[in-house]
C-alpha cells in the first residue's frame, strides 16, 4: 500500500509542470533560432524590395525610350506614359508605397522633360571616385555662388 502512495505522489508531481531549468533552456534555444532567423528573414525582405524597385525602374525607363523613339521626344512628365498608353499603370516605389519618382531633365536641345527616373526615398549606392561622374568644366562648382 504505501508504494502504491509513493508511485501517486511521483505522478503527481511530474504532472504539476516544467521544472525551472527546462524552461530556462527551452527559452534560451527559442532565442538563439531567433537571433539566426530574424536577420535573415529582414535581409530577404530588402532584397525583395530592391528587386522590386530595380524591376519597376526598367519599366519606366523603358516606356520613355519607347515614348522617345515612336514621337521624337521624351515624356513632359510620368503620367503621359499612362495616358498615351506606354504603361497600364505608373508603377509603386517599394520603399514608399507610392508612384513617386524623381525625374531627370534631358540634356540640352531634347524635346521633353523626362529623360530618366531615380527612386525618391532610397540613398543612392556610394561610386568609387574612379567611377564618379566628372564635374562639367563649362558649369560653376557651386551653382547658388553663381546666382544674382
Amino acid at each position: 500500500m504505501n508504494t502504491i502512495m509513493t508511485t501517486s505522489c511521483k505522478r503527481r508531481r511530474r504532472a504539476r509542470g516544467f521544472t525551472m531549468i527546462e524552461l530556462v533552456v527551452v527559452l534560451a534555444v527559442l532565442g538563439l533560432l531567433l537571433s539566426i532567423a530574424v536577420p535573415r528573414y529582414l535581409d530577404s525582405l530588402e532584397r525583395g524590395r530592391e528587386q522590386v524597385l530595380a524591376h519597376n525602374l526598367a519599366q519606366l525607363r523603358e516606356a520613355i525610350d519607347r515614348h522617345y523613339g515612336d514621337r521624337g521626344a521624351y515624356p513632359d512628365r510620368l503620367e503621359d506614359l499612362v495616358e498615351r498608353r506606354y504603361l497600364r499603370a505608373l508603377p509603386v516605389n517599394p520603399y514608399t508605397m507610392a508612384a513617386d519618382w524623381r525625374t531627370v531633365a534631358p540634356p540640352r536641345g531634347r524635346k521633353g522633360q523626362v529623360y530618366d527616373v531615380t527612386a525618391v526615398g532610397v540613398a543612392p549606392p556610394a561610386l568609387p571616385d574612379a567611377l564618379a561622374p566628372a564635374a562639367d568644366p563649362a558649369s560653376p562648382a557651386d551653382p547658388a555662388a553663381s546666382a544674382p
